[in-house]
C-alpha cells in the first residue's frame, strides 16, 4: 500500500514557475515508476511526465507537450517525487495528480495502482 499526497499547486502568473510535490508512504516507494497526470477543466486527464524505479536516480520521460519545460525528479530517501513547471501557461491550467506503478514505463492512468488526490494549478494573470 501507498499513499501519495500532493503539494504546492497555487496561483501563478503566466511565465511563472512552480514545483509541485508528491509525498508517499511506504517503505516501497523506491521499487515503484512514478508519474505526474493532469486534467483542465472539461478535459480528459494526460500524462505529463514519469521517472522511473530505480535506487539512483531513474529514468525520465514526458510528454511531447511539456518536454521543454517540465521536469521530473525523485528523491527516494525522502519518500518524495517533484515536478518542476517553468514558463507557465494558462493551458497549464489543472489538476495534478501523482501516482506510481510498477511498471518500469507507463504513461497509462489504468496502470498506476495507486494516486493521489492531486494538487489544483491555476495560471492566470
Amino acid at each position: 500500500q501507498v499513499r501519495l499526497v500532493e503539494s504546492g499547486g497555487g496561483k501563478v502568473q503566466p511565465g511563472g514557475s512552480l514545483k509541485i510535490s508528491c509525498a508517499a508512504s511506504g517503505r516501497t516507494f523506491r521499487s515503484y515508476t512514478v508519474g505526474w497526470f493532469r486534467q483542465a477543466p472539461g478535459k480528459e486527464r494526460e500524462f505529463v511526465a514519469g521517472i522511473s524505479w530505480t535506487d539512483g536516480d531513474g529514468n525520465t520521460y514526458y510528454a511531447d507537450s511539456v518536454k521543454a519545460r517540465f521536469t521530473i525528479s525523485r528523491d527516494n530517501a525522502k519518500n518524495m517525487a517533484y515536478l518542476q513547471i517553468h514558463s507557465l501557461k494558462p493551458e497549464d491550467t489543472a489538476v495534478y495528480y501523482c501516482a506510481v506503478t510498477s511498471n518500469y514505463y507507463s504513461d497509462q492512468w489504468r496502470e498506476y495502482e495507486y494516486r493521489g488526490q492531486g494538487t489544483q494549478v491555476i495560471v492566470s494573470s
